[in-house]
């Protein structure tokens, strides 16, 4: 096992040792919280580090909204790693998945053998590369919403992050609403980071825990601007309306 040191400077503060690579990291908090903000902080630095990224952004409904945030955020321009990004868009009329171009899939990801089959065909569509590919998510917990698929798919992000050491994870969920299920996922992840915010949009971050390396327990401020904590906020309600409904009612 390896470090990854993120270069971000309120980061690397409260991770000085970096993250292990691989390992699997859930950012927890209540909703309108900033955690895909945080997220993206790791994002950045395993892109500037060489690796490849899957997103699975359920909080954002195109890739060309996470590539707008993750300029703004970090001053990355997403279009400068052609092979290295994959995106999967959240799609509950898809049968399987449907490959839309050379850097997205869409795909209804409730399903978990949808989900198994996703991640392995954005897999193939991805460059080789140390230190290898990152599965970054947001919102994920949306996807317990479905009735049906409520339990397997619980089962399929908590073995993503309690088991598979062939990928580092970084999910990012809410606890306003299903706590007993994200607690589940809180109890198996490696590295477990929780967001809260302040009034009037003051955004701060806590590490609970980390797996073999050292870290500041103080609570910090990420200095993230208003304007995009505003930002991710009207994202995020824009999609719980629209995505909670639609993974309610699947069949």
């Amino acid at each position: 096992m390896t470090n990854l040191k993120t270069n971000i400077n309120w980061l690397d503060k409260m991770l000085p040792e970096g993250i292990p690579i691989p390992s699997s990291t859930l950012i927890s908090g209540p909703g309108g919280t900033g955690k895909p903000l945080v997220e993206f902080a790791f994002v950045a630095a395993w892109l500037k580090a060489g690796g490849s990224l899957i997103g699975i952004p359920l909080q954002y409904p195109t890739g060309e909204l996470v590539k707008a945030a993750m300029n703004k955020l970090y001053q990355i321009n997403l279009d400068d790693y052609k092979g290295k990004v994959v995106y999967i868009q959240f799609d509950p009329d898809v049968n399987g998945f449907e490959k839309m171009g050379k850097d997205t899939l869409k795909a209804n990801m409730v399903k978990p053998q949808i989900w198994d089959d996703t991640i392995e065909e954005a897999e193939k569509m991805l460059d080789k590369t140390e230190p290898g590919t990152m599965v970054f998510g947001s919102a994920l917990n949306l996807l317990l919403f479905s009735k049906k698929y409520k339990d397997n798919i619980l089962n399929k992000l908590k073995d993503a992050l309690q088991n598979d050491k062939s990928l580092t994870y970084a999910f990012a969920v809410s606890t306003s609403a299903l706590a007993n299920e994200i607690k589940i996922l809180e109890e198996v992840a490696d590295n477990l980071m929780f967001t809260r915010m302040e009034k009037p949009m003051k955004l701060l971050l806590k590490i609970d825990r980390m797996k073999d390396v050292g870290f500041s327990k103080k609570e910090t401020e990420v200095p993230i601007s208003n304007e995009m904590l505003k930002e991710i906020n009207e994202i995020a309600e824009a999609t719980r309306k629209t995505r909670i409904p639609e993974i309610m009612k699947m069949k």
